[in-house]
C-alpha cells in the first residue's frame, strides 16, 4: 500500500530512525532521546541532529561502532562516516 501511494520512502526513513533510537538506547544510554538521523549524504555521510554538544560528543566518541551496528540492524542505514549537528531542529 505504501508503494502505490509514494510513500515506501518515507516509511523506510521512519523505520530507519526508530532503529537509531533503539541502537542509541542500547549502546549509548547518555545519549538516549538526544539525537535523531537528519540525512544521508551522497558521499556516505549520515548527518545526525543532537539536543546538546554533550549528546554530540557521546555520538562522536562511539561513531564507529554505532555506524557498524546501525549497518547490522534490518532497518538501519549502511553509512561511512557520522556527523553531527547540535541543535538545528527540534528533536521529536
Amino acid at each position: 500500500a505504501a508503494t502505490a501511494l509514494g510513500l515506501e520512502e518515507q516509511l523506510r526513513w521512519a523505520r530507519a530512525v526508530a532503529a537509531w533510537d533503539r541502537l542509541v538506547e542500547a549502546q549509548a544510554p547518555a545519549a538516549t532521546g538526544g539525537s535523531r538521523p537528519v540525512r544521508l549524504e551522497r558521499n556516505g555521510t549520515l548527518v545526525v541532529e543532537a539536543s546538546a554538544p554533550i549528546v554530540g560528543q557521546e555520538l562522536l566518541l562511539r561513531a564507529e561502532a554505532l555506524l557498524a551496528a546501525y549497518a547490522a540492524m534490518p532497518d538501519g542505514i549502511r553509512a561511512e562516516s557520522l556527523r553531527v549537528v547540535v541543535g538545528r531542529g527540534i528533536i521529536r
